[in-house]
């Protein structure tokens, strides 16, 4: 049986270089989970480890299926309340807003072939085997970026606004402005890979300017 690989499938969506470029990106759909606040708490950990969970029990039932796939990477959106933090662009966001203040949605993409009902068995398996509360709260969520600027970042999170101002200076030249939460792709497990050599793609839906 073939596996599917979305991220050879993709390549546009899930590779990038370490130089922004603008990308044409077309309707996807994930597994899905929101919060809010620091992601190195343990809340966050254990949104991730729900919507694993659940990615894992599609994958399963899906093979069992004739349809077997490899579950990608995490990815996450990011926003905050721009009316009580105003002003701020992508790059200066991270140094100015507290972590505590981000908003964020965790997501697993999923096959075309995959359907909302799957996600429904998937939930209820995770939930009566391991008991996972977080499991119930997963959603199905579908996104349609369009016109977007990204770049591999490699490096501690905390040298994010190094390479989104090299975004910011393309999205300048351009006369583009964000349309859209800022979207990370983490192509290292954070967990347990060496901050320095840590592998994320940065992008930020964008569109022209009024």
């Amino acid at each position: 049986m073939d596996k599917l690989d979305l991220t050879r499938l993709y390549p546009d969506y899930f590779k990038a270089g370490t130089k922004p470029v603008l990308v044409q990106l077309g309707k996807a759909q994930y597994l899905s989970l929101t919060g809010k606040g620091d992601p190195s708490a343990p809340d966050f950990a254990e949104r991730v480890q729900a919507l694993y969970s659940v990615a894992y029990a599609i994958k399963f039932n899906s093979k069992q299926a004739g349809k077997d796939f490899a579950v990608p990477k995490l990815e996450g959106l990011w926003w905050f309340d721009e009316t009580r933090f105003p002003d701020q662009t992508i790059s200066t966001a991270p140094q100015n807003v507290p972590r505590s203040e981000w908003e964020y949605r965790v997501l697993i993409r999923m096959p075309d072939f995959v359907q909302e009902a799957d996600l429904q068995l998937a939930k209820h398996t995770v939930y009566n085997r391991k008991k996972l509360n977080l499991a119930r709260d997963i959603e199905w969520f579908e996104m349609n970026e369009g016109l977007c600027v990204q770049i591999l970042h490699v490096g501690p999170f905390s040298t994010e606004p190094a390479s989104l101002t090299l975004m910011e200076n393309l999205m300048e030249m351009e006369g583009l402005v964000r349309n859209g939460p800022h979207h990370e792709i983490y192509l290292s497990d954070f967990n347990k890979t060496d901050p320095d050599k840590l592998k994320t793609i940065l992008r930020e839906p964008v569109r022209k300017k009024n």
